[in-house]
């Protein structure tokens, strides 16, 4: 039964995500949408708060020794800095064309869109073919190659590298000042203090990503076969649509059975809020659209080493490296994204921006 534990947690875990976060409509494109184009951070602020969660709770538990960092994959010796900043501007477009991220396509799957099994399906494969497949060895050979080793040969983690730098114990302040931070902007918002589905879903997404840490590190036995491991919604849906194709056992592991979770979450909460409809393209220019940012957001995906919960939360929560570098490639692309759904093209945009700073410059 202890083999179980990972999947059935990570089940578990899916399930209360896709239910509270397809009631309070909280998505990581569109919370990047409406600060840029609305100006309302709410939703933003919002994945503020699970970050601030997930830190104050991961950092926890690699206080007390539960969790070791180096055990994730979040924390290497080198940092392959090309392939997540590529990566990370790959998904961030991807998510763009789409109109959500992948755990916000298992979120409107749940909810009867067929376009979200189209693209759930066509990311799997492209993820599958740069994970395991034929573009694997391009991935590991090349884009991978070109890695970065930290000052003083430090596991790629921003407090590691701070502490061998500056031969101090610095965890806990800068744990303390980035969760202050982010709560500040949260509780400082009145519209969001009364947004109560929006901050439960923060709270939950931010304990889901604490007690994956918890299940897989501390709860899984050697027998278990699951890796060390958080949520992220871009290698776990790969490996779970080929498991189903091809056979074998990669669907009993933490990170396959919270994919299912979300998708039967969200399906509870459609129909507890009577939202269920089936959903298809209007015509093949949205289909179009749906199939290029699905392989953009598989192939980023894995480049960058998670998506907009894997590095926005999991890889976040452990201080990787990696975070802020995929998260600004994947605002970077996002922007991008916008440019072209919005504006018609992003040749618009470069030329928006060079108007503007050269009449900074003549003024």
């Amino acid at each position: 039964m202890s083999s179980y534990i990972a999947p059935l947690a990570g089940l578990a875990i899916g399930a209360v995500l896709g239910y509270l976060v397809r009631r309070a409509r909280l998505c990581s494109f569109g919370a990047i949408e409406d600060a840029l184009e609305g100006g309302d951070y709410r939703r933003l602020k919002a994945f503020g708060l699970a970050l601030a969660v997930a830190l104050a709770g991961t950092q926890a538990l690699i206080f007390s020794g539960a969790l070791i960092p180096t055990e994730t994959p979040y924390i290497p010796a080198r940092s392959a800095v090309l392939s997540i900043a590529v990566g990370g501007v790959m998904f961030g477009l991807g998510m763009a064309l789409v109109g959500t991220c992948g755990f916000g396509s298992l979120v409107r799957l749940g909810g009867g869109d067929l376009r979200a099994f189209v693209v759930i399906l066509t990311y799997a494969a492209a993820a599958y073919a740069f994970l395991r497949g034929i573009l694997a060895p391009f991935r590991i050979g090349v884009i991978e190659s070109v890695s970065v080793a930290m000052p003083g040969s430090h596991p790629a983690g921003l407090i590691e590298t701070m502490e061998g730098l500056s031969g101090l114990s610095l965890r806990l302040v800068v744990v303390i000042a980035i969760v202050g931070v982010l709560l500040t902007l949260v509780v400082s918002d009145r519209r969001l203090r009364k947004a109560p589905r929006l901050l439960a879903a923060g709270v939950a997404l931010g304990c889901g990503v604490v007690t994956g840490w918890l299940v897989t590190a501390v709860l899984a036995d050697e027998f278990s076969p699951a890796r060390v491991q958080s949520l992220t919604f871009v290698a776990p849906v790969a490996r779970g649509v080929f498991s189903i194709v091809l056979g074998g056992r990669d669907w009993l592991d933490f990170g396959v059975m919270s994919v299912a979770g979300v998708v039967g979450g969200a399906f509870a909460a459609a129909l507890a809020m009577d939202e269920f409809r089936w959903e298809a393209f209007d015509d093949h220019y949205e289909m179009r659209r749906h199939l290029i940012g699905a392989v953009l957001m598989g192939a980023g995906g894995v480049l960058a080493g998670g998506c907009t919960i894997g590095q926005g939360l999991s890889a976040a929560s452990l201080g990787a490296v990696s975070w802020p570098i995929a998260m600004i490639g994947i605002l970077v692309g996002a922007r991008i994204g916008v440019a072209i759904l919005v504006e018609g093209t992003p040749t618009h945009l470069i030329r928006e921006l060079w108007s503007r700073w050269l009449g900074r410059r003549a003024g």
